[in-house]
């Protein structure tokens, strides 16, 4: 692939927190409340500084132009919409405009304000939404004015504007006249809700002729809206009869009408499908068309699209298969037409020494000096260089307090196993993820990377500068370089998952834990690493030493500085490795991805071994020092055992 082919782009609010902590508790409040509360959180997270930062780093989704279209116009990075009726207020837009959404629904619209008298009901177990009062609105007043504010987001506007209730077809007619002169400025489209079973089928073809001859000065894209519960035999006239030159295309509704009002849900899913396939024979190749009934899962979407849609539009199911549906669409879009690409299926993964060979060598130098430095902490404890700065030999040391060399050996094994830890994961990130030019790949590791490296500075806050870490932070810094030089623009070549089943669902529950995990490690990192260049002791260290800094001062002022040297640079290798690991758990987790599922399992064990075996053989059995590990151990085994079957099955 070509460098413009796959560039940065949006991401996802997670579904491993949606579908196991926030669904739970928003589905038992009111839904109308729930809604609100929701949007208006995510609005205000988006408003604060650095909140717009947040939502993106909460996953990560690639840009490409295999997913771009200007069918209907307009340059749309995705085929995706996001239906009005999921937020009709348009508080969260900002917040939602990088989920993936190519466009954004806004509407229904009326030129007086709608009373939004019905409530609004889950019905959760066909997985729809009833809504008694189908097109209650702010107004054209007020949601022009709205719309007239800077927006935060570039994604495009689709205005569904609508006539009021018992309009004329000449009324109906003025009324959009003037809301398209007055929202044009600010909308990059319309659909137009103009059919009316009250008129009859010459009335209402005569009017959409007059409204899409009117909507032509405006020189935007113009879709007509089609009631999903139409019969064909109603539509086929006004449709069939119509000048098709005048309409851009025509989008499918997502509710269905009912004895207690619309219906949004999995249900539409069918008669969607049947109008995508008559409209689509009835029109020809050229009239876009939007569906957006019942799309639940990728699944959905790839059926409507495999039936003669160009673009699907989200309503329900984003609401309950969570706000991760866009990006698994995306996903599941482009590994079609990846495959399809002949380009792609000519491309060969990057030479060993062009990138991703480095990021190996610098993995396997962390693991073999991880090794080194823990044979040394369980034998010799201190090297020549130590007891130079120190003044002191091991066994002066010793005539001290032996616990005191016990715990220094604590500090440096555990540091040790977390070099091998990270080694592993840099390996494995380096071999599968920037050689096949993963971008999530690459963003981890430079973050990962550039954390650890630069806590090498942290000596600057205890003052003894340690040869041996100078040295190999010296040799391993021009691969971490060499390694982030190439290209991370391929999308994915695993086929994705394309359905909400068990399997899904029970890996989102695995995806949290090994994200509250990597986030777990980072603070823990942040922490020690403060500690080590402050305070260098918590109060279980002091008990298990029985000594005081005042007594080990008056022994040797330089010993607690070659202790805090120790500990911050543990704290910062701890910090790197959690990075390392969030990322790849947020980011990388995909179904059929065994690699990296061996990889969180490889990378783990030396850690936790290094941990809890140290603590163990210098009788350091503190509960509340052991109880942060323990629980990481739980969310660690935990997380492995929700994920494999997800993760080792094939697409």
């Amino acid at each position: 692939m070509t460098k413009a082919t796959q560039r940065k782009g949006g991401i996802q609010v997670p579904d491993w927190s949606y579908q196991t902590l926030f669904r739970p508790l928003l589905f038992r409040l009111p839904a109308r409340v729930a809604r609100g509360f929701t949007l208006g959180a995510m609005g205000a997270l988006s408003r604060l500084p650095g909140g717009t930062f947040v939502i993106r780093t909460l996953g990560h989704m690639e840009l490409s132009p295999l997913l771009e279209s200007r069918r209907l116009g307009l340059p749309l990075r995705y085929p995706i919409g996001l239906s009005g009726g999921v937020d009709p207020q348009g508080i969260a837009q900002k917040a939602l405009s990088p989920f993936g959404f190519g466009y954004f629904e806004v509407g229904p619209i009326t030129v007086d304000g709608l009373e939004r008298k019905g409530t609004v009901r889950l019905e959760r177990e066909s997985e729809a939404i009833l809504y008694q009062d189908r097109y209650g609105n702010d107004g054209l007043e007020r949601i022009s004015e709205r719309l007239r504010q800077k927006q935060g987001h570039t994604v495009p506007l689709m205005l569904r504007l609508r006539h009021g209730p018992d309009r004329t077809p000449a009324e109906a007619l003025g009324e959009y006249v003037r809301m398209m002169e007055i929202t044009a400025p600010f909308a990059s489209g319309f659909f137009l809700d103009s059919i009316d079973e009250r008129w009859t089928i010459a009335e209402t073809g005569a009017m959409l002729e007059e409204v899409a001859d009117r909507a032509l000065l405006h020189r935007k894209p113009m879709l007509l809206y089609v009631p999903l519960g139409m019969p064909l035999e109603k539509l086929e006239p006004i449709v069939s009869g119509g000048k098709h030159g005048c309409w851009t295309g025509y989008v499918i509704g997502d509710t269905l009408y009912g004895p207690e009002g619309d219906v949004a849900g999995k249900d539409g899913k069918v008669p969607g499908l049947i109008k995508v396939e008559a409209l689509r024979q009835w029109v020809g190749s050229e009239p876009i068309i939007i569906t957006g009934a019942g799309i639940h899962e990728p699944q959905d979407a790839l059926e409507a699209l495999s039936h003669g849609a160009d673009y699907v539009q989200l309503h329900s199911g984003l609401i309950y298969s969570g706000p991760g549906l866009p990006k698994r669409i995306n996903e599941a879009i482009l590994y079609q037409r990846v495959m399809e690409s002949e380009e792609e299926a000519a491309a060969k993964p990057l030479s060993f020494w062009h990138s991703w060979g480095w990021m190996c060598l610098l993995g396997i130098g962390m693991v073999i000096g991880g090794i080194l430095a823990w044979w040394i902490a369980a034998t010799s404890i201190l090297l020549p260089y130590d007891e130079a700065f120190l003044g002191m030999t091991r066994q002066e040391i010793g005539q001290v307090s032996e616990r005191l060399l016990h715990f220094m050996s604590h500090d440096r094994i555990t540091l040790a196993g977390t070099m091998i830890s990270i080694g592993i994961l840099y390996f494995f990130l380096g071999r599968f993820g920037l050689r096949e030019q993963q971008h999530w790949a690459k963003t981890a590791l430079m973050a990962s990377g550039t954390v650890g490296f630069s806590s090498f500075f942290l000596f600057l806050g205890y003052g003894y500068l340690d040869p041996l870490h100078a040295l190999a932070a010296a040799v391993l810094l021009p691969m971490f370089i060499l390694a982030m030089r190439g290209p991370a623009e391929r999308p994915p070549r695993e086929k994705p998952n394309l359905h909400n089943d068990a399997l899904w669902r029970r890996a989102q529950w695995g995806q949290l834990m090994l994200v509250a995990l990597g986030f777990a490690l980072s603070i823990g990192g942040m922490t020690i690493s403060l500690i080590g260049i402050t305070n260098v002791f918590v109060p279980e260290d002091l008990m298990y030493l029985q000594l005081t800094p005042g007594m080990l001062d008056a022994v040797n002022p330089r010993l607690i500085p070659l202790i805090a040297h120790d500990r911050a640079g543990f704290g910062g290798a701890l910090l790197s490795d959690g990075i390392a690991l969030a990322a790849a758990a947020l980011w990388g987790i995909s179904q059929g991805r065994r690699w990296l599922w061996w990889m969180l399992l490889l990378g783990g064990i030396p850690g936790f071994a290094a941990g809890f075996g140290v603590h163990g053989a210098i009788g350091y059995m503190d509960v509340w020092h052991l109880l942060p590990p323990a629980i990481a151990v739980l969310l660690y085994a935990a997380g492995l055992i929700l994920l494999y079957p997800y993760m080792a099955k094939k697409g």
